[in-house]
């Protein structure tokens, strides 16, 4: 059960941030709608939240999954792949301070980003992507081996469509994945139970297991029936105008 969550609010040079621009550009007003939209959901799901104010130095430092990953035993400082973002872990470490008193940090060469990493209770995932390369992955796992959870090395360099692993999987509990199709028959996942997401709504396969929900994009219809026909109450959220920024819903929180 998570208790805790920290967000950041956008700042209004939010649409600087990283993006390939294929949806045009986001508008501050409604990223801000969106925002609170999502951290009230986080709230009903039994959160507790700890709002970070805007960092206008970091234009995408409203994702905060990338700077830091949290386990139950630690928190882990990323070193971003893109260079524009290296600057926000200091902030998200003075944040996590309150919670944690273990940290381990990510040393160059390595780089990589906490949107390439997935949970699936004691195992994590680690996607080698165009920000995760294979000597943040190597320290990462060697991390996560002394806290006493395993890992896999999963590369998706060859899947042009996402940015991150979790763009195209999430875990949502009881050895459930969901996954985009260009992910599903991965061997990695052969021993899970594969909701397949149409390419259609390939941006919903970035849901987000929270308690007893699972938040997911709003207007992925068979998407959130095929969580319904399973059993899980979904909360759909309209994030549009950070889609248009390439990132999802997983990526405005950390949550533990």
């Amino acid at each position: 059960m998570f208790r805790n969550a920290i967000v950041r609010l956008p700042s209004e040079n939010f649409a600087d941030g990283l993006t390939s621009g294929k949806l045009g550009k986001p508008t501050y007003r409604k990223a801000l709608e969106q925002h609170a939209a999502y951290s009230v959901a986080l709230q009903r799901c039994g959160l507790e939240l700890l709002a970070l104010p805007p960092d206008s130095q970091h234009p995408d430092s409203t994702f905060v999954e990338d700077p830091a990953i949290v386990t139950s035993r630690s928190a882990i400082l990323t070193r971003p792949g893109a260079t524009s973002r290296q600057g926000e872990v200091p902030g998200i470490r003075e944040a996590l301070a309150r919670f944690f008193r273990e940290f381990h940090q990510i040393e160059p060469p390595g780089t990589l980003d906490g949107g390439d990493i997935c949970e699936a209770e004691n195992r994590f995932f680690i996607g080698l992507s165009q920000r995760t390369n294979e000597e943040g992955a190597r320290q990462l796992a060697e991390f996560l081996a002394r806290d006493g959870f395993t890992s896999s090395i999963v590369d998706i360099r060859g899947i042009r469509s996402v940015l991150h692993l979790k763009s195209g999987i999430a875990y949502i509990g009881e050895n459930h994945l969901v996954t985009m199709e260009a992910m599903a028959d991965l061997p990695h996942f052969r021993n899970y139970v594969r909701i397949r997401v149409k390419p259609e709504e390939s941006y919903a396969a970035n849901c987000v297991r929270v308690n007893d929900f699972v938040l997911l994009p709003a207007g992925r219809p068979h998407v959130e029936a095929a969580l319904k026909e399973r059993g899980y109450k979904t909360v759909p959220l309209d994030i549009s105008e950070f889609e248009k920024m390439d990132g999802g819903l997983s990526c405005l929180s950390l949550r533990f």
